[in-house]
């Protein structure tokens, strides 16, 4: 079901590849990688505080750099429901991964 739902969502190309615009893709750190998936793969950021050992704060921080770095190449994500389509049109994550 949320690949139905992430299909009809996310724009693909002929070939079946998630379309991402030219040189909008911001460049994310492995770590910042790992807690967006975390969070997004989550109910809470208490969830996942304890499963990667970081405080509130730290989880908090990583996912607003995340989204400051989409706001600086003009594709803002300001939900969570936004921060996986962006995560997935440029292949940080893929539907496997949640």
């Amino acid at each position: 079901m949320t690949e139905d739902i992430v299909t009809a969502i996310i724009p693909f190309t002929h070939t079946g590849e998630p379309f991402r615009p030219p040189g909008s893709r911001p460049d994310l750190s492995d770590r910042e990688v790992e807690v967006l998936l975390a969070w997004l793969a989550s109910d809470s950021k208490r969830e996942v505080t304890e499963r990667l050992f970081l405080a509130d704060s730290t989880v908090s921080t990583y996912i607003q750099r995340v989204r400051s770095k989409y706001d600086a190449v003009g594709r803002p994500a300001r939900t969570k429901v936004r921060l996986l389509v962006r995560a997935v049109e440029d292949g940080y994550i893929g539907l496997d991964d949640l």
